[in-house]
């Protein structure tokens, strides 16, 4: 059954395609980033979604007694795929001049498992934070949101006319408790698991079905009050809460949770209380809200590679006015796919038969290439395999020198019986704990050291010991060293310095200077060096190394062809790392913990000691390559106590 339009869904959809276009620009306007809760607008998308499907599915429930799949189905694969096929076919060849080998792999399995529904999934297990900094360069990250609305699409419809069929007269009750569920679910496992809290259906479907509540209501006892007065009350308390989301909310607050329901609520106001004659709706069904909403779906598929593939190669960095400019292209470029792609194959007069041949041969075309990429290990572009080969630095590997980034390492099997096999072989080891930056160390110790040395690496980025112990690997490290400490040699830990620094922005920001700001964090100094203690107290020789050194120079296919052509390497070395490092050696030392500081031994001069001999020693802003290893590691221990240990 045909729905009545309303023009002012459409103006929603403008709000929310907005918010979150403006949230991944990342456009920063004295020190605050703008609409930094704009990723909210995905949740006003999931309301509306909720109640137009429902709407549709409960009408012809109601009015028909019946409903059809085939027909149902149809609708959503010419709303959903020819647009999002075309984005991908285009991108695809970008994706191959772009992108580094590793990245590019990357790219075509993310293809993959959103052909298939469920890159929310293949986010989550690869272990990617929504609004970090390397989900940014991701082209195809914002699908995990349409995998969620897929799954909804295939599994509700059947759920809802088992209830209908069976439970009709206690249909609306089920939906409640299935929300109170949802929404609880949400926000326990937010606490729990944050990252699977954010990607999954369980934990969203309480969205969905607060339209599907509207939808419901509509249907039964008819919408909204008639008085203008009432209308106009409620709707622009939807739409201040809505805004109140986006300018308020950031990565902080936990989401989706009861916070959520800010912008939920506000969404389903405005749907219910809309009226033509009322100021907020005549707003949101204006033309030019109305247009933007129409072409929303195609804005919001094309938004994010454009983005992303821009920041590859460094186009908007710094600059707020070509964000802008890439803010047009993208609407320019989402009005002809909305045109000439999306709405004319929505259109009944083409032949279903026809464009499920097209999509065939688009998704076939589309899974090859990607398996043969993934065949290729990426490697289909020579110079951008010249440039990863520049700047790679894989994890060392030999038979007793190995390291595990599995939190859960006590029970890996493999783990278990690999080191009970060197333990025999070499009585003593060394272990070398920390995040990604301890990789850095466990790779220069492991490849400069002699060939009776023993090394385990517990390594696992983006970890420090104020994180969540489900996330990360300390509290399993701790028994690990409890278990052996007879037999361990030496202790060192390290990870990322900049975390103490205070931090002016958002928590995806801490690893950026450009937003860290003296005075020092103290409750991560506190919390680091009490962790230290805990190792003390189980074994004595332990080494503190610290800070990690920040040329913060991006590298990528662009800014790489101007190093290695040009020589072209600028200081934007943070120096305040100087006075963290200068208050790590004052606290280990209060502490009696050993402690080594990278910047006196290692001596870092980017000019001298970024590009030597056109090789270059970093693999990004802050981590060491191949070459880096070596160079940096063969300084630190010269020119420190860890020449003993090593050597």
């Amino acid at each position: 059954m045909k729905i009545t339009y309303r023009p002012e869904i459409d103006g929603l959809r403008s709000l929310a395609v907005g918010a979150v276009i403006f949230y991944h620009a990342q456009i920063i306007i004295l020190d605050h980033q703008f609409l930094r809760g704009g990723f909210l607008g995905v949740d006003i998308f999931f309301v509306i979604s909720g109640y137009l499907i429902s709407s549709i599915i409960l009408r012809e429930l109601f009015q028909k007694k019946s409903f059809s799949f085939k027909s149902f189905y149809e609708k959503r694969i010419r709303r959903i795929l020819p647009a999002l096929l075309f984005v991908m076919l285009i991108t695809f060849p970008l994706a191959w001049l772009y992108l580094l080998p590793s990245d590019f792999i990357k790219f075509s399995k993310s293809i993959l498992y959103s052909l298939g529904f469920s890159s929310n999934f293949y986010f989550y297990f690869t272990g990617l934070q929504y609004g970090e900094s390397d989900g940014l360069v991701k082209p195809f990250l914002h699908t995990w949101s349409l995998s969620v609305e897929e799954q909804f699409y295939i599994l509700f419809p059947f759920f809802l006319i088992f209830i209908f069929i069976y439970l009709r007269k206690f249909l609306l009750h089920v939906l409640i408790i299935c929300f109170f569920m949802s929404l609880g679910f949400a926000e326990w496992t937010g606490v729990k698991n944050p990252s699977l809290n954010f990607f999954i259906l369980p934990s969203r479907i309480w969205e969905l079905l607060a339209g599907t509540i509207l939808a419901y209501l509509e249907i039964t006892i008819g919408r909204r009050s008639k008085k203008l007065s009432e209308n106009s009350i409620y709707t622009f308390a939807g739409i201040f809460l809505i805004f109140f989301s986006f300018y308020f909310f950031n990565e902080e607050v936990s989401h989706p949770s009861f916070f959520t329901l800010f912008p939920v609520i506000g969404t389903c106001l405005i749907i219910w209380y809309s009226s033509s004659n009322e100021f907020i709706t005549k707003i949101l069904s204006s033309k030019i809200f109305v247009k933007i909403g129409l072409i929303s779906y195609s804005l919001y598929l094309w938004h994010y590679p454009i983005f992303a593939l821009a920041r590859v190669n460094e186009f908007t960095q710094g600059s707020i006015i070509r964000k802008l400019l890439l803010g047009l292209l993208v609407l320019l470029i989402s009005f002809i796919s909305y045109y000439f792609v999306e709405k004319p194959l929505r259109d009944k007069k083409v032949k279903f038969s026809s464009i499920l041949i097209g999509l065939l041969i688009a998704m076939m075309l589309l899974i090859t290439s990607s398996f043969y990429i993934i065949y290729k290990n990426g490697k289909v572009n020579n110079y951008n395999i010249i440039v990863e080969k520049t700047i790679l630095s894989p994890k060392f590997e030999s038979e007793c020198k190995f390291s595990t980034e599995d939190q859960n390492f006590l029970n890996d099997k493999f783990f278990i019986d690999r080191f009970s096999k060197c333990k025999k072989k070499f009585k003593k080891f060394i272990l070398i704990l920390g995040d990604s930056h301890s990789v850095d160390i466990f790779n220069s110790f492991s490849k400069i050291s002699n060939e009776k040395k023993f090394i385990i690496g517990l390594n696992k980025g983006g970890c420090r010991p104020t994180d969540n112990i489900n996330k990360c690997h300390y509290s399993n490290a701790l028994k690990f060293i409890e278990k052996n400490s007879t037999e361990i040699e030496y202790i060192f830990f390290t990870h990322k310095g900049s975390y103490f620094l205070t931090n002016t922005g958002q928590k995806k920001h801490r690893g950026n200077s450009k937003y860290r700001k003296l005075p020092l964090d103290e409750k991560q100094i506190e919390e680091t060096i009490k962790y230290l203690i805990e190792i003390k107290k189980l074994k004595n020789e332990l080494i503190f190394i610290g800070p990690h050194l920040e040329p913060n120079i991006k590298l990528n296919r662009t800014s790489l062809t101007k190093i290695l052509k040009f020589g072209d390497v600028k200081d934007n070395t943070n120096y305040d790392l100087i006075e963290v490092d200068e208050k790590l050696k004052k606290i280990s030392k209060e502490n009696n913990i050993n402690y080594v500081s990278k910047i006196e031994t290692i001596g870092f001069n980017i000019k001298n000691d970024f590009l030597i001999n056109n090789n270059i020693t970093y693999s990004d802003t802050d981590h060491w390559s191949e070459f880096g290893e070596i160079y940096f590691g063969k300084k630190l221990i010269k020119n420190s106590i860890v020449k003993n240990i090593i050597y």
